[in-house]
C-alpha cells in the first residue's frame, strides 16, 4: 500500500507541476487570433529516455529467480508515434486560444536488458513493453508558433515482454503528461514531451514508468 500511494503521489505531483508551469508560460487569459492556416491535426514521431519505477529482476522468465544474476535494469529508450486530431480550437467558444485534441499513440520501450540464465540457458533476455494509448490533450496559445500542452489523464494498454511468472502479459493504466511544441517551418513542429504512466499491474508485476524526450510533428 505504501508503494502504491507513493507512485500515485509521483503521478499527481508530476501532473500538477506540469500544469502549473505550462499555465505560467501559456498566458491562457489572452485571446489569440484564430489560426486559419492549419487544421490543428498532426502526426508525430517521438523518442527519448524511459525508466520503470520497479525492476523485474528475480522473476521466473526474466532470470529464473536470479539463478545467475538478476535482469534488474530499469532504464532504457522509447520510440513511438501517433496522431493529434483537433476537436475544438477554443473549448467550444468558451476559452479563446485553448484547444482540445484527441491523441492516439503507439510506443515501444526497451528497458536495460542483461545476460542471465534463462529457460533456454545463458542468454540476454530482452525486457520490452508496447503501449497503445488514447488521451485528451489540452493545447494553449492556438494561433501562435509556440504551443504548450498537458494531458490531464489518458488511457493506456500495455503488453509486457517477457510475460510475468504467471504468464500474464496484458495490462491497462492511465497516463499524465505535459510538453510544448514550436513551429519551425510551415507545418513542421519540434517539441519536448514528458509523461508518467500508472499501470493497474494486472500482470502481477509493477509496470509503472515515466518517459522524457523529443518529438517532431507534421500538420495536415
Amino acid at each position: 500500500m505504501r508503494y502504491r500511494r507513493s507512485t500515485w503521489a509521483i503521478g499527481i505531483v508530476s501532473a500538477g507541476m506540469s500544469l502549473a508551469a505550462l499555465f505560467a508560460v501559456s498566458d491562457v487569459g489572452t485571446a489569440f487570433a484564430a489560426d486559419t492556416t492549419s487544421t490543428g491535426n498532426r502526426v508525430f514521431f517521438r523518442g527519448g529516455y524511459g525508466e520503470m519505477l520497479s525492476d523485474r529482476g528475480g522473476e521466473l522468465i526474466t532470470d529464473i529467480h536470479g539463478t545467475s544474476g538478476k535482469n534488474d535494469g530499469k532504464g532504457g529508450y522509447y520510440i513511438g508515434g501517433g496522431a493529434d486530431l483537433m476537436i475544438t480550437k477554443d473549448l467550444w467558444g468558451m476559452v479563446p486560444g485553448v484547444a482540445l485534441v484527441g491523441e492516439i499513440g503507439l510506443e515501444f520501450k526497451r528497458w536495460e536488458s542483461r545476460s542471465v540464465m534463462s529457460l533456454d540457458g545463458p542468454a540476454k533476455v530482452q525486457m520490452t513493453m508496447l503501449t497503445a494509448s488514447v488521451a485528451p490533450k489540452v493545447k494553449f496559445r492556438q494561433g501562435t508558433d509556440f504551443q504548450p500542452w498537458i494531458i490531464p489523464g489518458g488511457l493506456d494498454f500495455h503488453v509486457i515482454s517477457p510475460t510475468s511468472s504467471q504468464v500474464n502479459y496484458l495490462d491497462i493504466g492511465v497516463q499524465f503528461g505535459g510538453g510544448a511544441e514550436y513551429r519551425v517551418w510551415k507545418e513542421v513542429w519540434l517539441g519536448v514531451d514528458s509523461r508518467y504512466h500508472q499501470a493497474s499491474n494486472q500482470t502481477n508485476t509493477v509496470n509503472n514508468f515515466w518517459t522524457a524526450g523529443l518529438f517532431v510533428g507534421l500538420g495536415f
